[in-house]
């Protein structure tokens, strides 16, 4: 093991962090994204400290190959965007830059200071940026090239340790981002780790903090739960600390209220990326709504009177979840087709009140000769209004 120093107050050397070596972390390079190893080199190259950070050095360190790589540098957006020419600057407050490789995308950010208090926007250094992050466990940094990480706050004994611990005081932690609740529960029935008494009673306490969060924001952490493979497990978890009553509160409400809908409700989150899973439109959204709409659906109404109905009491249902309209739609259907009920996109059409029928059931002759009526031949001109 190695340290790091830097010069303290009184002008001498001071050990700052801990730096754990490949044969000390274990980390099989083969798992790091070869875009994000040349991004952190070309930065490196020009001068720049930068890492990896947050998540993925946490998955790389559990042996587990992360879906995304953030990067941190000591470099500004203007001089990362400078560099690559494939890249664009982001955000309002504090800037970020996003680097494009075809599809991925890979976000790099500036060390960030602490001059403004843990919410300020102003560049600072590694030292500073550390103290603004959640939890030890997504505060390490890697350099793939020289394969270390740089541990400021004891990050890497709390994973040996597994064990969820905050970096920010417990006082503000939450008071300054609630969201944060969410991914340490997340985080926790992700990696098996546990949350330290002080930090689940905090939670507890704190969990109605949730309810000044944007609809938005709360969409954006839904499909990150219903994502990830442990979908089933975090959601148990939010629910059994209270959190998941402002994430979905008609679930919540009815997983409390009937023993046989809880079962089923996280039997369909867990079968997600299982053997059957395909990943198709609607089918991850689907698992959310696919047990309530079974329990409201009428088999006495006609397929439209029944799709109209479903599709306006699974987005009711969600709320605050404000999901894609195409998401939305899809999973309809799909749980149309399940029951051997087939809906073709052109039946409906979405309006302000929600989908409504053009033409449902099956084709009648009146209905094709309505379609040829309206049916304008190749380079014809609609007909004036």
């Amino acid at each position: 093991m190695r340290y790091r120093y830097s010069t303290g107050k009184d002008g001498k050397l001071e050990k700052k962090a801990l730096v754990y070596t490949h044969d000390e972390h274990g980390i099989n390079v083969g798992n790091v994204d070869n875009e994000a190893v040349g991004v952190i080199q070309r930065l490196k190259d020009m001068g720049y400290e930068t890492y990896i950070v947050g998540g993925a050095v946490r998955d790389l360190i559990l042996g587990k190959k992360p879906k995304d790589f953030d990067i941190v540098s000591e470099a500004s957006p203007v001089q990362i965007r400078k560099i690559f020419r494939n890249s664009r600057i982001i955000g309002r407050r504090f800037k970020l830059v996003h680097v494009y490789f075809g599809p991925r995308i890979y976000e790099v950010s500036t060390f960030r200071s602490l001059r403004d208090g843990l919410t300020g926007n102003t560049f600072g250094t590694i030292e500073e940026d550390v103290l603004r992050r959640d939890f030890t466990m997504n505060a390490l940094f890697y350099d793939p090239g020289q394969q270390i990480v740089v541990d400021y706050i004891g990050g890497m004994k709390d994973i040996q340790a597994k064990r969820v611990k905050a970096i920010i005081p417990l006082a503000t932690i939450f008071k300054d981002d609630p969201v944060r609740m969410i991914r340490a529960v997340k985080y926790a029935a992700a990696t098996g780790f546990t949350l330290p008494l002080p930090l689940k009673w905090k939670i507890k306490a704190q969990s109605p903090l949730l309810a000044s969060i944007s609809p938005s924001r709360l969409t954006e952490e839904i499909f990150k739960i219903i994502n990830s493979p442990y979908a089933a497990s975090i959601v148990e978890a939010l629910d059994g600390l209270g959190l998941y009553a402002y994430l979905q509160p008609d679930a919540s409400r009815l997983m409390r209220g009937s023993t046989g809908f809880r079962i089923r409700y996280l039997r369909s989150l867990a079968a997600l990326n299982g053997e059957g899973f395909k990943n198709r439109p609607g089918e991850t959204l689907g698992a959310l709504i696919n047990d309530y709409m079974e329990d409201t659906t009428d088999p006495e109404l006609s397929t439209s009177e029944n799709y109209k109905a479903i599709y306006t009491a699974a987005r009711n249902f969600v709320l605050p979840m404000n999901p894609p309209r195409f998401e939305l739609e899809h999973a309809v259907r799909r749980f149309f087709s399940s029951r051997g009920i087939q809906i073709r996109k052109s039946q409906f059409v979405e309006k302000a009140g929600g989908p409504t029928q053009e033409n449902a059931g099956t084709n009648t002759g009146e209905t094709k000769s309505r379609r040829r009526r309206h049916r304008r031949k190749p380079g014809s001109k609609p007909a004036a209004k």
